[in-house]
């Protein structure tokens, strides 16, 4: 087969293919490896790691809905030290890059923990989840006001020397002016979009169907929104992107490649199909051979 050069940079890192494993839909990796080589993606992010153990939300947590599904976990996680122990020597007998989520509920954990990740071998970049609450704010979303998203970045920025990508959440106003925010702030990227805040009932019971009562909803019902919401980004910022919301096959890898997307990642759809990943690296290699394309790069943002 002709080669092509489907290589990304994205800060520091130089991907060897833009697809990218998204954090809470691919375990710590190891539960994927009997379905296909996971040297093959362009970058692996494990569950997203706090400071501390959490124990995430009450039951019921996910429930499909009509094309997609609310999941309310609650970033269930083993902590920073238990993660290190047990999780992180797996990542070094593979060859892609590793990319850690991570989130506080204050400025100083952030900070804390790009700190300690710094200092440790094998990581090649952080992924901010900004959509936490803020329990000093009184639940405010650090992700959600452009100033304390500024402050926040500015603040790890500092801490860090590594790839610093800022996760963003749809549930704002101007997602633009958010990506501007972390971008001044110093972030290296960004990737977009997280979950919509959503909710769902039983008319039997009455009752709501997550223990939480309300979730995020991700999957193929949301992309259109996070394609315009990438394509915007895309346009304010001149940082790279990273896409994702109901991305289930090349075709939908490429839509947000198309609209200004350096990368992707691949989210529910390792919940239906777990080979989704290598997958969607063969459908690009396929399509850039019969659109006589040689570089991923030439189709970033060919939109229009």
């Amino acid at each position: 087969m002709q080669n092509f050069d489907l290589t990304v940079k994205i800060g520091k890192i130089v991907l060897q293919n833009p697809v990218i494993v998204s954090s809470g839909t691919f375990g710590f990796g190891g539960e994927f490896e009997d379905f296909f080589d996971l040297n093959h993606l362009g970058a692996i992010i494990p569950k997203g790691i706090s400071l501390e153990p959490r124990k995430g939300n009450p039951p019921p947590r996910i429930f499909e809905t009509e094309g997609g599904i609310l999941n309310s976990i609650g970033l269930q996680n083993p902590g920073y030290k238990e993660f290190i122990q047990k999780k992180l020597p797996y990542y070094k007998g593979l060859k892609t890059h590793l990319i850690i989520n991570f989130f506080g509920n204050t400025e100083r954990e952030y900070i804390e923990l790009a700190r300690r990740f710094e200092s440790l071998p094998g990581i090649s970049g952080l992924e901010m989840n900004i959509s936490c609450p803020n329990i000093k704010r009184c639940g405010i979303a650090f992700g959600t006001d452009p100033r304390m998203a500024y402050r926040l970045v500015r603040a790890v920025r500092k801490a860090t020397t590594l790839t610093l990508i800022a996760k963003l959440s749809p549930n704002v106003t101007d997602i633009a002016l958010m990506a501007k925010s972390v971008e001044e702030g110093g972030a290296d990227a960004v990737s977009l979009v997280n979950t919509f805040r959503a909710m769902a009932v039983n008319i039997h019971t009455k009752r709501p169907e997550l223990g939480n009562v309300i979730g995020g909803l991700s999957g193929p019902a949301i992309k259109p929104i996070a394609v315009r919401m990438v394509w915007e980004v895309s346009q304010a910022i001149s940082l790279p992107v990273i896409g994702m919301g109901g991305i289930m096959n090349a075709e939908d890898a490429i839509e947000f490649i198309l609209v200004g997307a350096s990368a992707i990642q691949i989210g529910t759809a390792n919940l239906i199909n777990p080979r989704t990943g290598i997958e969607v690296i063969q459908g690009i290699r396929k399509y850039l051979a019969q659109n006589k394309i040689n570089r991923i790069q030439k189709l970033v943002g060919a939109f229009g």
